[in-house]
């Protein structure tokens, strides 16, 4: 049954009446109201309601299309709201609270300044004047910059058929939002938001413009058609100065006309939160001797030379050359495939340099060690949606991405720390209110071995606890309990903490719960899905080790249960150890891909048939057992991990050229590892070769970690030059 009903309305409302169209007062105040429980029709028929309270409840946004045009004032405080652009229809609206809403910015307070032409008292505070000035001289300001971005680089097109105005909208749009800087950073989603509904704005005034202006001509002068130089019909280059100037009628209806609220966005708002800065201090490596260079880069060949600059600004989309070059014969690299199976279509869409060391474009040192994308904390079937915000980390900061529009939406530093890992989760959050709700965490860490705790939506960096006295290598969320993490450190152990909930003031406390006993360094952590609660596989830098998770009173440290044994720990001598398996990752509950460093391959294994074949005196070992092995690249280079999309039956693995080694596997795939035979790539993505400004294109570096959405729409691959790419399906 419906928490609205017409009966609650009226007993709630105010003067009492028999009819909704008489109700002026209403409060709806801590009904634990979602945004799925406020029926439109009902509401729509409170045709006189002036006053509306919707307080303390659990609304994310307002019903699409609510007209209650008396209404003037709106109580929307310690609710969930994500997306103000649902108010917009409340143009009567002169007094508003949204105060409690952790996931608005100062952003969105300003985009309810300039939607709402009547509002003048905004959570408490008399907003009238600084309203009035975000409308006509804000807008002003940002209108004649997009203006000029129009006529210094863009034409209308010839023909201008449907298809050529929407490809013209979509650049144009594209231009304004990344080279048009205005106003501080701290408004920066609200100045791209009216960016983009600006440049709209103006290609219809023109395309509407030149439409009636060219039929006047043609009316009038329907002869003055030739050029006057003789020439002939003019190239349909691009115009510079008067010649590529739209109609200055166009124009100039455009100036004088009101500002129109512009479409809803289909972005979320960014929510930058940057830790305090701390003072820099010479940190002791993990490894055994005391030195100043990362953990990982002491394994790495330091035969690069330090590349120049690309031709974009760090954080900004770097185009790919349409035709690259390919990368050098390498050994086992077939750049066409012999597997039948069609490929997925991916095309590179943005270069970026988001962890730059003070954002300078000369960066290409850093080094980007993990990425992973945004979970949806939502249950239910909205629980079903996929994110396109990936996490990445490297160096001194952690951003969060958008990759469709390679926007960086947050950025967070701590000054001196190099941040190897990081894992998503979601936690219970206690409302001040009452009630609890899911929080969506990322923990990442590093060198410092410290876990840092970001409440990313909310902009709030809320906690941190020191896991280990050495560096950070792995982080792993329990599937089952989403406050259940391990840490992986290079002091040999891996560690289960439970972090916790946090309540309204982000309060938290953490425990520790467990010690595993490596006796050598975690590079990957992954629990079996079909047994998350028993199990945990740690691919380490000497070997694959499998523990019992099982949380007992009587035992809070443990070894390793058993090692996984592979064949090509047959090839092993003096000079050739095939022990560091930096590469793990499940492509469905039973069917395990890893690798091995200097392997050469991947093997396709079987979690279930592996764990049965422990017998007798071999229980502390077990043989995986194969299902196939895919050929890959045969460098030495460690630490280039891989990843699966398990809907998709799809593995991806980078190599030290910047290419990405693709697998679309079949179901059956016993036959192919019996027969003996390598599984050839599905497609091998050549590295974009993105274009550094004087130097040329910039050379395949190493992809040390790649990231798929669960839908496959997006691969993101990172590397060991500061350059994170991301892969679109096409």
């Amino acid at each position: 049954m419906s928490k609205i009903t017409e009966k609650l309305l009226l007993e709630r409302g105010s003067p009492k009446c028999a009819k909704l169209e008489q109700v002026r007062r209403l409060n709806l105040s801590g009904l634990d109201l979602r945004s799925a429980d406020l029926p439109l029709p009902l509401l729509s028929r409170l045709r006189s309601l002036e006053k509306l309270d919707l307080s303390r409840n659990r609304l994310q946004e307002l019903p699409a299309g609510l007209q209650l045009p008396r209404l003037c004032s709106l109580d929307c405080s310690d609710n969930e709201m994500e997306d103000v652009l649902s108010l917009q229809s409340l143009t009567a609206l002169e007094e508003l609270r949204l105060e409690g809403n952790l996931y608005l910015t100062v952003s969105d307070n300003y985009k309810l300044m300039f939607l709402l032409p009547k509002l003048r008292m905004f959570n408490g505070k008399d907003v009238a004047s600084s309203a009035s000035h975000l409308r006509h001289v804000n807008s002003a300001n940002l209108r004649k910059r997009v203006e000029a971005l129009w006529e210094s680089s863009f034409r209308p097109p010839e023909p201008p058929t449907a298809e050529r105005l929407q490809a013209l909208e979509k650049e144009f749009v594209k231009a304004a939002r990344s080279q048009i800087k205005y106003g501080p950073s701290s408004l920066s989603d609200y100045t791209t938001w009216r960016l983009e509904g600006i440049a709209k704005e103006l290609l219809q005034t023109l395309a509407q413009g030149d439409k009636e202006e060219g039929t006047e001509k043609k009316q009038a002068e329907p002869d003055a058609v030739k050029d006057n130089t003789g020439a002939g019909p003019r190239t349909p280059a691009k115009r510079k100065g008067a010649a590529s100037s739209p109609s200055e009628g166009a124009l100039k209806k455009q100036r004088q006309a009101d500002d129109a609220p512009p479409k809803a966005s289909p972005q979320k708002p960014s929510r930058l939160q940057t830790e305090p800065g701390r003072p820099k201090r010479t940190m002791e490596s993990p490894g055994k001797e005391s030195v100043s260079g990362s953990p990982r880069k002491s394994l790495r060949t330091a035969n690069c030379q330090k590349p120049s600059a690309l031709s974009r600004h760090p954080g900004t989309p770097t185009k790919a050359p349409t035709n690259p070059q390919p990368a050098e014969s390498e050994k086992r690299t077939p750049r066409k495939s012999t597997n039948p199976k069609k490929p997925v279509c991916l095309e590179p869409l943005h270069v970026l340099q988001c962890h730059s060391k003070q954002d300078s474009p000369e960066d290409f040192s850093t080094q980007l060690w993990a990425c992973a994308f945004e979970p949806s904390v939502d249950s239910g079937e909205s629980g079903q949606r996929t994110s396109r915000t990936v996490a990445t980390c490297g160096g001194e900061s952690v951003c969060l991405i958008d990759c469709e529009t390679g926007r960086v939406l947050k950025k967070y530093k701590v000054p001196g720390e190099e941040f190897f890992c990081l894992a998503w989760s979601s936690v219970p959050m206690s409302r001040a209110g009452g009630g609890v709700r899911p929080c969506g965490v990322l923990a990442v860490g590093g060198r410092r071995g410290v876990v840092k705790l970001i409440h990313a939506r909310a902009n709030c960096a809320y906690g941190e606890f020191r896991a280990s006295r050495r560096a950070l290598s792995a982080l792993r969320f329990c599937p089952h309990r989403g406050s259940f993490l391990f840490t992986g450190a290079y002091d040999n152990r891996i560690v289960l903490w439970d972090i916790g909930g946090v309540d309204s003031d982000y309060n938290f406390k953490v425990s520790q719960l467990l010690t595993l006993d490596a006796n050598t360094i975690p590079l990957h952590l992954n629990m079996p899905p079909s047994s998350p609660e028993r199990h945990l596989l740690a691919a380490c830098d000497k070997g694959l080790h499998c523990f019992d998770i099982q949380l007992s009173k009587s035992q809070l440290k443990r070894s390793s249960e058993f090692e996984i044994l592979f064949p090509v720990y047959a090839k092993e001598d003096k000079e050739n150890n095939y022990r560091t398996i930096d590469g793990m990752a499940f492509l469905s509950d039973d069917v395990i891909v890893s690798k091995s460093h200097m392997q050469g391959s991947i093997y396709v294994w079987s979690w279930s048939k592996t764990l049965a074949s422990r017998s007798g005196r071999s229980r502390k070992e077990a043989r995986a057992v194969l299902l196939a092995e895919l050929q890959w690249s045969g460098t030495d280079l460690p630490y280039l991990s891989l990843s699966t999309c398990p809907g998709e039956g799809y593995v991806v693995c980078g190599d030290e050229k910047g290419g990405l080694w693709t697998y679309h596997l079949e179901d059956q795939l016993e036959s192919r590892a019996k027969a003996g035979k390598l599984l050839s790539p599905t497609q091998v993505l050549e590295w974009p070769a993105p274009v550094r400004k004087d130097h040329g294109p910039v050379r395949g570096p190493s992809v040390n970690s790649v990231a798929l959405d669960p839908k496959l729409r997006y691969l993101v691959a990172l590397t060991d030059k500061n350059m994170a790419v991301i892969w679109k399906r096409v």
